[in-house]
């Protein structure tokens, strides 16, 4: 779903701006996720020269994107029950740091997120745009992380997670993921090669899971890094 015909010529230029308008689409229905994207400002987390409320993907250097805002408001959205303080979520491919960011705000400096990206020039612009945002003291306190790493493997360390987002699609879904997410976690993940999905993972009390598609999407690919590269 594309909002940009809505707002993009209107003038816009605020962040809370670009919230109002996703609430007004029906986009963002949380009072939550919508005080955390008003907190977190998107125009700290786009390339300089980019605009940064406008509803579309940007690129973001490396053959990489930051995802359209109507997708970072789903995605929290369909994570906020898994994002509550003391919780632990990872980001997967988590470029500019946005959503990472977001995260944090919302498990507290109680909980822990914590990005994983491949790319080591992204994982410190990263750091460096986190550290201008409202989540810079989560950044500094050690609750909020964000690591050079490939995360197809998760982020051992800080499991098992109560939320993970994948922000590229991979062709299936990574077993180590799965093996990371707790009983009673979420992960949202695009799945597929031309044509994907957003799927919504549970996994459930007994470590099964269920499987529900959410909505067609198009992301780059989960691949590695010298493979992104060659794009």
């Amino acid at each position: 779903m594309k909002l940009q015909q809505f707002w993009s010529g209107s003038g816009i230029n605020k962040n809370k701006g670009m919230v109002d308008n996703l609430q007004r689409y029906g986009i963002v229905t949380s009072t939550k996720v919508a005080e955390v994207m008003q907190n977190i400002d998107r125009a700290l987390f786009v390339p300089d020269g980019t605009p940064p409320y406008v509803d579309s993907p940007m690129a973001i250097g490396y053959n990489a994107t930051i995802s359209a805002p109507h997708m970072h408001g789903m995605c929290l959205q369909l994570l906020e029950n898994n994002l509550k303080p003391g919780m632990h979520a990872l980001d997967v491919g988590s470029g500019t740091g946005y959503l990472t960011a977001c995260f944090a705000l919302m498990v507290g400096p109680e909980g822990r997120a914590v990005g994983v990206e491949h790319i080591p020039e992204l994982v410190s612009s990263s750091q460096e745009n986190i550290q201008k945002s409202a989540a810079a003291p989560l950044l500094k306190d050690g609750s909020l992380s964000v690591h050079v790493g490939d995360g197809r493997q998760g982020w051992p360390e800080h499991a098992p997670y109560d939320a993970i987002h994948v922000g590229a699609a991979a062709p299936e879904i990574p077993q180590p993921l799965i093996d990371q997410l707790k009983p009673g976690g979420r992960m949202v993940i695009p799945v597929g090669n031309v044509f994907q999905d957003l799927k919504v993972i549970d996994k459930n009390s007994d470590g099964s899971i269920s499987v529900r598609s959410e909505t067609s999407v198009r992301y780059v690919p989960l691949t590695s890094r010298d493979a992104q590269l060659r794009g």
